[in-house]
């Protein structure tokens, strides 16, 4: 799949994994939480009242808190290479983070530096498959299902069930301007498919009376366009995108989940694409990406 000029690479290891983002010089980037219960990296630079315009790089990982490491791997890759918010001692690189909670959290360390750093490496290189200093292997491409930060994912949990998750990928246009989604599925909600009833659980199931799983969730995403937007339009897109969390997912957003999408544009897209007919499509390419999970629990 044509990425839109950037980059993407896994680490992957078992019941957990990173996966990275290296989107092209230039690309500007906001977001949106609204999930109850985030483990996010440098979100608030997002914000389009901040001064920070460029995202240099995003990282979804496994590992709840833990794996925000991850990004320090990918900070200090970018920085040996230049690339960063030029500073009067050197780049320092625009790593944004979000993390999923996966049983990895039992495990020292869930998700660490070098797996991070084994990601950036697969992306910036297109490395195919090969052994992981970190323990895992890493590759580069749009994998999906059981790869980088969807390997531990997991759905349904508010019926009980560990129903399928895992990364799932979907792409739209909107006149000249490209839109793809990307998302690591860990909902403690059911996906929902185009029909309005749970892929995984019986059609005829009721909503349960007592939840359980309550700390074990989250879903994370990207949208990357090509059209030029500044940050608010970013912003703007972020929320759309969130959208299609709540038409593909039931339910979203919750206090058990750290529901969190950061939107790029690289700006190579002709002037003129119109931006709600952006966030339209983008609202649906997220709600395609969430449902393409695999309908196998060892996908």
């Amino acid at each position: 799949m044509n990425l839109l000029g950037a980059s993407l690479g896994h680490w992957t290891t078992a019941g957990t994994g990173v996966t990275v983002i290296l989107p092209p010089p230039g690309t500007v980037g906001s977001g949106e939480v609204r999930g109850g219960a985030p483990a996010t990296r440098e979100f608030e630079l997002l914000s389009p009242g901040r001064m920070v315009q460029r995202v240099d790089a995003v990282v979804l990982s496994g590992g709840s808190a833990f794996g925000l490491a991850a990004g320090d791997g990918v900070m200090r890759l970018l920085r040996s290479r230049g690339i960063g918010l030029p500073t009067p001692f050197g780049p320092v690189p625009i790593v944004v983070g979000m993390s999923l909670f996966d049983a990895s959290v039992a495990a020292d360390p869930p998700v660490d530096f070098a797996a991070g750093g084994e990601a950036a490496v697969s992306a910036a290189l297109g490395d195919k498959v090969l052994g992981g200093r970190a323990g895992g292997t890493v590759a580069a491409g749009v994998a999906t299902g059981r790869a980088g930060a969807g390997t531990g994912a997991t759905t349904g949990k508010w019926r009980g069930r560990l129903d399928p998750g895992g990364l799932g990928v979907a792409f739209g246009r909107a006149g000249d301007a490209s839109v793809i989604a990307l998302a690591a599925v860990n909902a403690w909600g059911d996906v929902i498919g185009a029909d309005g009833r749970p892929r995984f659980a019986p059609s005829s199931a009721a909503v349960p009376a007592a939840p359980p799983f309550p700390t074990a969730n989250t879903t994370i995403a990207v949208v990357l366009t090509d059209a030029k937007l500044d940050k608010t339009g970013c912003h703007l897109l972020a929320q759309s995108a969130h959208t299609g969390f709540a038409r593909a997912l039931h339910p979203a957003h919750t206090s058990y989940d750290g529901d969190a999408v950061v939107a790029l544009a690289t700006g190579a897209a002709p002037d003129g694409v119109d931006l709600e007919h952006l966030r339209a499509v983008t609202s649906q390419v997220m709600a395609e990406a969430i449902r393409t999970v695999p309908t196998d629990p060892a996908g």
